[in-house]
């Protein structure tokens, strides 16, 4: 059963609304986010909520790690409260979205994953990506381990789409998208670093 969406979702959605010109999208960064909650789909507000719980289970310092490899600006955690506060507060925004939506119903099949059984394969795809800070990378497994596989994952993806000197092989590209599939994501959520393979 594929996943309700065929784009990126969840919290990794959201670093996405961090870029260049955010701020022309509300006065603060908790405003951005809940304008893109009001416009998304209920299925969207889950999805974020159920990987910023998931990721409640990791320290401050590596949710900042993370925020800031998959937002292209995120503004400053100072201004934010901290990664740990940052990303309770976006819990929070999406059950203030949730709860004016009234009876809405919870994710099933593929939405419910959370890659426990890809697991190894995305810390071997964290470790392989060299041209990520060692201080990224560590947070990625974490995440990984602490969290979730495919919340890492995810944000493994929007990092190196994030990162000045990014490069896949196509056999890494293949890779990645065989654990997209494991993962039942959508067409366009691995297809989104594509751009990155080398050309022969």
């Amino acid at each position: 059963m594929p996943r309700f969406s065929d784009f990126d979702f969840g919290v990794t959605e959201v670093m996405g609304l961090f870029h260049q010109d955010w701020i022309h999208d509300g006065d603060t960064a908790a405003d951005v986010v809940a304008g893109h909650l009001a416009q998304s789909p209920d299925e969207q507000a889950l999805a974020v909520r159920r990987d910023a719980r998931s990721l409640g289970a990791l320290p401050s310092a590596a949710l900042e790690v993370l925020w800031d490899a998959g937002a292209q600006y995120m503004p400053a955690f100072r201004l934010v409260g901290g990664g740990a506060e940052w990303t309770r507060t976006v819990a929070g925004l999406c059950e203030a979205r949730l709860s004016a939506a009234g009876n809405v119903r919870p994710l099933t099949g593929a939405d419910t994953e959370d890659g426990a059984a890809c697991l190894d394969a995305v810390v071997a795809e964290i470790e392989e990506t060299r041209f990520l800070d060692a201080e990224v990378r560590a947070a990625l497994t974490e995440c990984a381990s602490r969290s979730t596989p495919d919340v890492a994952f995810r944000v493994l993806l929007r990092a190196i789409r994030c990162a000045p000197a990014a490069s896949l092989s196509p056999e890494r590209y293949t890779r990645l998208e065989a654990i997209g599939s494991a993962l039942h994501y959508g067409e366009y959520v691995v297809d989104d670093v594509r751009y990155l393979v080398e050309q022969d």
